[in-house]
């Protein structure tokens, strides 16, 4: 089947990696001409606003999907009117806005961080009065990777950050959690389903840094109330695809942060944790393919490569630490790939990941996971 993916990043890269092996065949929106996932399948460099872009893309794939949440929504619905655009644009729709998203958590009975819209300064009293301090201010629209939000922990400091980020807010309570999870899902075109288990994350500066899958101490009660909030939001879209929540654990229940209608860096870790990865899931899922029921035989954890590449020869030389790069040039911040590290016990991850993040330059302490 052809398949169409807007975007061309390290996402849209891996996607068609693991699709080409089933016999699909890709077709990529970017406006970069020479993207990631470039070598992968036909790259129409376009803006993906661009109206002839859009109908080149339609034109050359039998299904459409995305690797990131800010495709606009209108460029979505001109493909979901001429083809399959999975998941389904309103998904999408919901992921571009925190305020339709924590709603949309609210109405489905999911717990989530008590919220406010802010537009002003003048409306910071009310939005403080509804969250308590301290609170997160956020941009509604766009920002990742702890872009476009600030704590705040007085009136004074929130006035500061609304007049600094502008108008479009959010103000949400901040959530004194014990550690960040995900849940994903994925959903295929016949109404099956399939989970992977909870996955334990770190962050540093906003951007994933660390990730340990199973999360560490998962017990079959936070599996299922991770995979039963996942499932209130498939229902919600009819959605197909993966489907990725981020999650806190606070006081030994799941709360809802956001959702991310893709497949997701914290699910990177089953590109070798796991007998099926996110990505080919995903394809199956989009494609019409039977969905795989994704098989974990060991613990997993997954580093991110940010800003600067360690001696790839040194890596390649430490048992059980797998390396994907991006094709991309270094630049601070930036996700330049990552390895996923496996072994036959925690212990033996433990000290993968401990000799791969050693080779990390400038990383400082490694974020460890809770209980191994």
């Amino acid at each position: 089947m052809r398949v169409g993916i807007l975007g061309g990043g390290q996402l849209g890269r891996m996607l068609a990696l693991e699709g080409i092996p089933l016999g699909h065949r890709f077709a990529i929106l970017e406006p970069s001409p020479n993207p990631p996932a470039g070598g992968l399948g036909t790259v129409v460099a376009a803006a993906y606003d661009d109206m002839d872009g859009l109908a080149r893309i339609a034109a050359a794939a039998d299904v459409v999907t995305y690797e990131f949440e800010n495709v606009p929504a209108d460029s979505a619905a001109y493909l979901a009117a001429r083809l399959p655009a999975l998941p389904p644009p309103a998904a999408l729709e919901v992921a571009q806005d925190r305020m339709a998203e924590k709603t949309m958590f609210r109405e489905l009975g999911i717990p989530t961080a008590a919220f406010h819209p802010v537009d002003s300064v003048e409306c910071l009293e009310a939005a403080l009065a509804a969250t308590g301090l301290p609170a997160v201010i956020k941009t509604r629209r766009l920002g990742y990777d702890g872009k476009g939000q600030a704590v705040v922990r007085t009136g004074a400091e929130a006035a500061a950050a609304v007049v600094r980020l502008g108008s479009g807010l959010i103000a949400e309570r901040l959530v004194c959690f014990e550690r960040e999870l995900s849940v994903l899902a994925v959903a295929g075109r016949d109404g099956s389903r399939a989970f992977y288990p909870l996955t334990e994350n770190h962050h540093r500066g906003g951007i994933l840094s660390v990730s340990y899958a199973p999360a560490p101490g998962l017990t079959p009660v936070l599996q299922s109330e991770g995979e039963a909030l996942a499932a209130r939001v498939l229902d919600r879209f009819g959605y197909v695809g993966v489907l990725a929540i981020e999650l806190f654990e606070a006081g030994g229940r799941l709360v809802a942060n956001e959702i991310a209608p893709r497949v997701h860096n914290s699910g990177h870790w089953t590109l070798d944790g796991a007998d099926t990865s996110q990505f080919e899931n995903h394809i199956r899922a989009v494609t019409g393919m039977p969905l795989a029921r994704p098989r974990v035989p060991g613990p997993a954890a997954m580093i991110n490569l940010i800003g600067e590449l360690p001696d790839l020869g040194a890596l390649a030389g430490i048992p059980g630490a797998h390396l994907h790069l991006y094709d991309k040039a270094p630049r601070p911040g930036r996700k330049l790939g990552h390895v996923n590290v496996t072994g036959g016990d925690e212990a033996e991850v433990v000290g993968t990941v401990e000799r791969v993040w050693a080779l990390l330059p400038g990383e400082g302490e490694l974020p460890r996971a809770s209980g191994w």
